[in-house]
């Protein structure tokens, strides 16, 4: 078999194991992202203000109740149409470019290294980041709608008013690109990086319930760690993809900038906000991600081999 065929193949493996991968993590930890996108945007100001407003959410468990009572079931999927649309084709494409490129990463050696896996993962978390940015911005507005989910706006409305109001650039459908990037690239540098790494430092159990079980730990710590390390960046861009607090006033325009600011005026503590459900979906859906792709990745190559 030719180098070219044979390189065709691994990306068809790739593609196919990564898309499944994305869809299926999507489908089912959905709720708790659109729930720390609502603690994200809720500022303390605001909360000071509008501590007895029905939609204004003391933590986790208050904002999936309060969701419920006030906006319905559906509510839980608002936003999750952009998601499906992008996130199938760009796992696909995340590890495509995590497998390809880890040969540029080797440094001399003759198998892959820690760091091999960790710069590997910041490319495909750079990649990552500039495809879904679009896609992000439509799916917070969508998120931050707090009106019950058979009256809210469809994706399709949404995005023809941000890009008729603002465009297609930095103001636009892609604002909060650098915010994206930084916390997609940073998120799988730290995933990919320990999920790989530890794995080649495990032993390979003969009963493939272990070997699951061994899996399923290792990808969930991945999570979990990308999860604390990033969260800022995600803080950033939810509040300059989001509503401003005041109308018609830009106060959140910069990754930096908006990471100031919300320290400045909110505290450390602020920038983790939504890290309960950031790790409660994240840590989870790192295991779903990583163990579907390598058990798809196995049975595809079981299959054209």
């Amino acid at each position: 078999m030719s180098d070219s065929k044979k390189l065709l193949i691994q990306a068809a493996i790739q593609i196919g194991a990564g898309g499944t991968a994305g869809f299926t993590e999507i489908c089912i930890m959905f709720p708790l992202d659109l729930v720390k996108t609502r603690l994200q945007l809720q500022t303390t100001a605001t909360s000071a203000i509008k501590s007895s407003d029905p939609h204004y959410y003391n933590g986790v468990f208050d904002c999936i109740t309060k969701m419920y009572r006030y906006e319905g079931l559906r509510s839980f999927w608002k936003g999750i149409l952009p998601p499906i649309l992008v996130e199938t084709p760009n796992r696909a494409v995340k590890f495509v470019t995590f497998e390809q490129t880890k040969r540029f990463f080797m440094f001399g050696s003759s198998t892959p290294t820690p760091l091999t896996f960790t710069l590997a993962g910041l490319a495909a978390g750079t990649v990552e980041g500039i495809i879904v940015n679009p896609f992000e911005v439509v799916k917070v507005t969508l998120q931050s709608n707090k009106a019950l989910a058979s009256q809210a706006p469809s994706t399709w409305s949404v995005t023809r008013q941000i890009v008729r109001e603002n465009g297609l650039g930095l103001q636009g459908i892609n604002k909060g690109l650098t915010a994206t990037i930084m916390r997609h690239g940073v998120a799988n540098m730290v995933a990919f990086g320990f999920y790989f790494s530890v794995q080649g430092y495990t032993r390979e159990y003969e009963d493939p319930l272990r070997q699951f079980g061994q899996k399923v730990a290792i990808a969930f710590t991945s999570g979990v760690l990308c999860s604390c390390v990033n969260i800022p960046f995600d803080v950033a861009k939810s509040r300059i993809q989001g509503p401003q607090p005041v109308a018609g006033v830009v106060k959140y325009r910069t990754t930096t900038g908006a990471i100031l600011t919300v320290y400045r005026e909110e505290g450390f503590r602020a920038l983790y906000k939504g890290l309960t459900p950031k790790v409660m979906r994240i840590g989870p859906g790192a295991a779903i991600t990583l163990v579907v792709y390598d058990y798809i990745t196995l049975f595809l190559k079981s299959k054209l081999n």
